[in-house]
């Protein structure tokens, strides 16, 4: 049984510092000589005149390269690749930290009327490069906009500005109103609300609580020329198109996400976990399938392939599902019920449950997990990569792309769990692991994430579940898209007609349509 209290902390054992933006472990280590800038490509420099203006809106800006390099540090293991071999990937900007909305409209209509570029940034937990400024310009950083600001009761809707960290706010949520949010991503502690809403995430217990496009009832958002808007804000609507799923998701592209209002739950005092093992990841899953199929949700539906099994559970001859659920007494044993009965029937194999559920909960947290169980050495690279696409497919994409990754020289190995799980399909997240000569590092890991995609993109597969697109997937986007990508740039020219607006990201240009004031 799962206590009432872990159930409160919403399972939360992370070691995060509260409401930081925590930059990698090994960012306070020494690094090479800086070599320069490493993904760059003619960054916009900021003339004293402009600077002027924005150190009379802001409350603070930050110039040099070692404050610029420190504020724009994220989790993307390219990023990581290239400062610790002396070239970090974006040291030409200019920090600015902002705490209020007028603040933020003030700095998005100077750098309107200068044809600067703008990217916001705020917890920097990222792993695809979203908020690296490619061609410099200003870092708006909003992790002082951080105030809860109402709370419904009747309606349970919560409105709270976008800078504030995710832990911060579930614990407030928690213990002022009874509430929970139910969105626990990997990134907890160390991503904030408006992030989550940027970059399309999910939370751990996703299949109970939902995506965060099904969670926002309503936000603000900044557009390029400093106008504010309110999107959203209905149960349900049918006045025109969803313009809140526009914003949801575009990573800064299309403006800046300053408030969030979003729906809550009860807090649950119950909730059970079981485990069940299978002979092949394809028996997993079709029981995975089978169980949404048959009405059920629960809230945790994770299935990890042997390599995962045994590096997370110690048991490596075998496929293990762990099924956990929350909420009402009531549904939560009826939806156990149902699982562990779907699970017989495809002939899986009853599991110990309380030392499997008590591994996850110790580990879910912990970031570069992929990692463990392996050698470390200076040429080891690790990364994770989530898709999601159809029940009919998920099994083939599996082999197919775990095939792919082992096939490119220097990996260790590759692996996947299923991850959210949904009526109509899942996401499979997958491990890549190499260990090649140090100089060697960027060409394995892009070597692997293209033979990755090109099996996603044969299935048709969505190249992302939760983390977005960033710079890592846009070289996909494309083939991924097709015409449909151009519609979307069509529609960041009538919202960003300058281009400033996160250059570089979706798979969109990274030019500014006028010159800008200055370089370096």
């Amino acid at each position: 049984m799962i206590s009432k209290e872990a159930i409160k902390r919403g399972y939360n054992r992370g070691n995060y510092l509260v409401g930081a933006h925590t930059p990698p472990a090994w960012a306070g280590k020494s690094t090479p000589e800086y070599q320069g800038a490493g993904l760059q490509r003619d960054p916009v420099k900021i003339p004293e005149s402009v600077l002027v203006q924005l150190r009379a809106q802001a409350d603070a800006v930050m110039t040099t390269p070692e404050e610029v390099i420190a504020w724009t540090r994220d989790w993307w293991a390219a990023s990581m690749i290239g400062e610790t071999q002396g070239r970090p990937p974006t040291p030409h900007a200019v920090i600015v930290r902002v705490s209020s909305v007028p603040q933020i409209q003030a700095i998005m209509r100077i750098a309107n009327d200068n044809r600067i570029p703008l990217t916001v940034s705020a917890g920097r937990s990222n792993v695809t490069g979203a908020a690296l400024p490619v061609r410099g310009g200003i870092v708006l950083d909003v992790c002082d906009l951080n105030q809860l600001i109402d709370f419904d009761p009747q309606s349970q809707i919560v409105e709270v500005e976008a800078g504030m960290f995710g832990d911060i706010f579930e614990q407030t949520i928690q213990q002022e109103y009874g509430m929970t949010m139910g969105h626990w991503p990997s990134s907890f502690g160390i991503s904030t609300v408006g992030g989550w809403v940027a970059c399309r995430g999910a939370g751990q217990l996703s299949t109970r609580y939902g995506k965060i496009e099904e969670m926002v009832y309503g936000m603000d958002v900044v557009l390029a020329d400093g106008r504010l808007i309110s999107v959203g804000g209905a149960p349900r609507s049918a006045t025109g198109p969803d313009l809140q799923q526009l914003f949801i998701g575009s990573e800064g592209t299309l403006g800046v996400i300053v408030r969030v209002r979003l729906k809550l739950h009860r807090l649950p005092d119950y909730g059970r976990a079981i485990a069940w093992g299978f002979a092949s990841f394809a028996e997993g899953l079709e029981a995975c399938r089978h169980i949404l199929q048959h009405g059920a949700t629960p809230a945790a539906l994770r299935l990890y392939d042997n390599l995962e099994s045994g590096v997370q559970f110690g048991l490596p001859d075998t496929n293990v599902l762990l099924i956990a659920d929350e909420g009402e007494p009531e549904l939560v044993d009826a939806t156990l019920a149902i699982s562990a009965r779907v699970c017989q029937q495809q002939n899986g194999e009853p599991l110990e449950s309380d030392a499997i559920f008590e591994r996850w909960l110790d580990t879910r947290y912990l970031t570069g997990k992929s990692a463990e169980g392996f050698k470390r050495s200076p040429g080891l690279v690790a990364d994770t990569l989530e898709m999601i696409g159809r029940w009919r497919d998920l099994a083939s994409i599996y082999n197919e792309v775990v095939a792919a990754i082992n096939a490119v020289p220097g990996t260790l190995a590759g692996s996947a769990h299923q991850s959210h799980a949904y009526v109509d399909g899942a996401c499979l997240y997958f491990s890549l692991r190499g260990d090649i000569a140090v100089e060697e590092r960027a060409d394995w890991y892009r070597a692997a994430w293209d033979a990755a995609n090109a099996v996603l993109i044969r299935h048709n597969a969505s190249l992302s579940h939760h983390h977005g697109v960033g710079l890592l997937r846009s070289p996909y986007m494309q083939d991924s898209l097709g015409e449909a990508l151009n519609v979307i740039a069509d529609i960041k020219k009538a919202l960003d007609p300058h281009g400033i607006l996160n250059p570089g990201k979706l798979g969109l240009s990274d030019e500014i349509s006028s010159h800008p004031v200055g370089r370096p």
